[in-house]
């Protein structure tokens, strides 16, 4: 396996970073251009959680899917549209280097986790933003994934919002209702906006399920497809549900009846 920090989205500031898990060739066995995946991790917009980073890599890896992790901007630096640019720039980045990472450039993924799931809905959505791309210097096809999978994702800045995440990415504890519209996913999608593979809980009281109830409403309203899994029970922040991301005060983050997920979600690529 390669494992190493690749590129760095944000000049000057070698916090943000993404690493690339990159599966060795070998001439013993069939070689084709695999899927990718980029892997947003959350945190609330104040820092990138390591148990939703290179776990999750590796976990796809193990799929035949090659893997990159972003460590975008967080706290003071967290404030929109800086996180996304770096998002945008890092998906060129991988098509540019397809062959170099043995991948079809067409085929590039998305995964987010909570903010982070904010971030990768906003990527699904806002690609295409002429605003956006002028100020990033790219085109949508420089920044267009083919599906992006949202883990307990931040999407509402509504009634059911992480109020923390989007004063993260506004810069301010009190954001006029025009600035929370600007981030609030689901007002923004169009038939434009690219498939995503959604899972939630019933339990998470951090990230109300009717973030993503909101986002499946949204795409279907504007004919896009997706599919959801709302799981009945699990706290909030679950990433793998098993021991490999389990936390070492307490064994909240198990639960096996969503550890499925990862599983259904590279079935649901499979079809896109």
């Amino acid at each position: 396996m390669i494992c190493e920090k690749v590129f760095y989205p944000t000049p000057g500031d070698d916090s943000v970073h993404l690493t690339c898990y990159i599966r060795e060739e070998s001439p013993e066995m069939k070689s084709e251009p695999r899927d990718a995946m980029l892997v947003l991790p959350g945190g609330g917009y104040h820092v990138c959680s390591a148990r939703e980073a290179e776990p999750i890599a590796l976990e796809y890896m193990s799929y035949g899917i090659n893997a990159f992790v972003l460590h975008y901007s967080v706290k003071e630096n967290a404030v929109f549209p800086r996180p996304l640019i770096e998002a945008f720039k890092c998906v060129k980045f991988i098509k540019d280097n397809a062959e170099r990472f043995n991948i079809n450039p067409d085929r590039i993924f998305a995964v987010g986790f909570s903010a982070g799931g904010h971030l990768c809905a906003c990527l699904g959505t806002f690609y295409n933003s002429t605003a956006l791309l002028a100020e990033a210097g790219l085109t949508a096809n420089d920044t267009r994934v083919c599906g992006t999978v949202l883990s307990y994702p931040v999407i509402s800045a509504g009634t059911f919002a992480h109020r923390g995440s989007f004063m993260g990415i506004l810069g301010t504890e009190t954001p006029t209702d025009e600035e929370l519209d600007s981030y609030s996913v689901e007002k923004h999608v169009t038939p434009d906006s690219v498939p995503a593979f959604i899972w939630h809980t019933f339990e998470d009281n951090v990230v109300p399920v009717e973030n993503s109830l909101l986002m499946a409403k949204a795409l279907r309203e504007n004919s896009v497809p997706f599919e959801m899994h709302i799981f009945q029970k699990g706290v909030h922040g679950l990433a793998l549900c098993n021991e490999i991301t389990l936390s070492p005060h307490h064994d909240r983050f198990l639960n096996k009846e969503a550890e499925g997920w990862l599983d259904m979600s590279v079935k649901w690529m499979k079809k896109q």
